[in-house]
């Protein structure tokens, strides 16, 4: 027969609710940029396939113009990989500290400075994520041509 639930158990578990708030939006705004980052990729995919038909009936002097934007492109998918990886290990990390703050207060440990840990290692990976987001940009705005 399962012990019965007591008040101070009921207070504890809607505490720890209430503390895994916060990392809960956290993670909603790194899904969010990473649907973002999502979309990015898939837009520099569509270009690299247009580029690649074009460069079969491409003339010898548009050739190179086209090997110039394939080669920023690639480079573009680069940042924009990692800023992927990055976010999802940052989103995962996050993941694993809510569950850890709910470990913690079931086996009634002291699980605080892993929780900090853990949630230092995803604002890294977090920010490491927004600087590939930015450095994708600014190629992006850099090899950008109007005329």
């Amino acid at each position: 027969m399962p012990a019965p639930v007591s008040d101070q158990t009921i207070y504890d578990i809607s505490h720890v609710i209430q503390l895994s708030v916060a990392p809960v939006f956290l993670l909603t705004s790194i899904g969010t940029i990473l649907g973002v980052l999502s979309n990015r990729l898939a837009r520099i995919v569509d270009r690299a396939r247009a580029l690649k038909d074009l460069l079969e009936g491409a003339t010898e002097a548009r050739i190179p113009a086209i090997h110039d934007e394939m080669h920023t492109l690639a480079r573009r998918r680069q940042f924009i990989n990692l800023a992927i990886t990055t976010g999802t290990i940052a989103a995962l990390l996050v993941c694993v500290s809510i569950a850890t703050v709910f470990l913690g207060a079931v086996l009634k440990a002291n699980v605080a400075g892993v929780v900090a840990s853990l949630f230092i290692l995803a604002m890294a990976a977090f920010v490491a994520a927004l600087v590939s987001f930015l450095r994708e940009i600014l190629l992006a705005v850099r090899s950008l041509h109007l005329a």
